[in-house]
């Protein structure tokens, strides 16, 4: 017969703690959401809102009214479309190389790696060289400015070196090159890990902004995060006032929620599609160094 399991008192305190713990993530969000949908009346009497009253999506309208957050919108997908690739492609291939234990220089090579992770160069440098090729105001300029994130090709690089060694020394036996390797023996096998650094990078490019700020100017360019900051700025500069050249109405706040939710709600509605390869990736390609 099965016995009824006793509950001790720390059983009671971890179902506290955890309880304690996710309330204060969810109260936080739904507070965003509640404010969102509220009105400047009903914020200001009251400050912790999880239920409007008389909901309004004038929040809303006020982002999408003059079509900047449309804009926003296309040119962080192609920004994505762009750099997305190009950074799997870099982190994949870097990865790789310095998981073979064999390769010559490796560990010199981790060096500097490692080195670019606590020192960079700084930005000016980063606008000339990008200046030269003459990216100044192109989406590759952006992309390019960060090709390649060196913790996730860490992370990356770690799954690969927990592969087993037989299976290149088999495909090698049977006349397999290495990109043959990479990309038929050990990518197939790495789904976990290249669903979990897609997943950063795409959320990485997705709030993409100082790059963007710096090396674009044409409005037409402008990646959302961007437009959704200097919608901000222009709500909290021209409080209570409506100009033409900036169509918003007064309530700062709900613009900020509303912009935080429009944000989000994008990479909200992918993360369920990888999430049972995320913390697979995380944990085995940070276990072993």
């Amino acid at each position: 017969m099965n016995k009824k399991r006793k509950i001790d008192k720390i059983d009671i305190i971890v179902f506290i703690v955890l309880t304690m713990w996710g309330l204060s993530i969810l109260i936080p969000f739904v507070n965003v959401l509640a404010v969102s949908f509220s009105t400047q009346k009903e914020y200001l009497e009251t400050p912790l809102l999880l239920w409007p009253k008389k909901p309004t999506l004038e929040n809303y309208a006020a982002l999408f009214r003059n079509g900047r957050i449309l804009i926003g919108y296309r040119t962080t997908l192609q920004l994505i479309g762009i750099a997305l690739p190009v950074n799997l492609f870099l982190t994949i291939c870097a990865a790789y190389g310095l998981s073979r234990k064999g390769y010559p220089g490796r560990k010199l090579f981790m060096k500097f790696v490692v080195f670019t992770m606590l020192f960079s160069g700084g930005i000016i440098p980063l606008y000339l060289t990008v200046r030269s090729y003459g990216l100044i105001g192109s989406l590759w300029g952006v992309a390019l400015s960060t090709g390649l994130n060196t913790f996730y090709m860490i992370i990356m690089l770690n799954f690969f070196a927990s592969l087993p060694d037989s299976l290149i020394e088999s495909a090698k036996l049977d006349g397999a090159g290495e990109y043959t390797i990479m990309f038929r023996i050990i990518l197939p096998l790495s789904k976990a890990v290249l669903a979990t650094v897609t997943l950063y990078y795409l959320v990485d490019r997705w709030n993409e902004w100082y790059h963007a700020m710096i090396m674009i100017r044409d409005t037409a360019k402008t990646p959302l995060q961007v437009i959704l900051r200097s919608i901000i700025l222009d709500s909290q500069l021209l409080d209570e006032v409506v100009t033409e050249s900036v169509d918003i109405f007064s309530f700062s706040d709900g613009l900020k929620m509303g912009s935080i939710v429009v944000v989000m709600l994008p990479v909200m509605c992918v993360f369920p599609f990888l999430q049972k390869h995320f913390v697979k990736g995380v944990l085995i390609g940070a276990i072993k160094a």
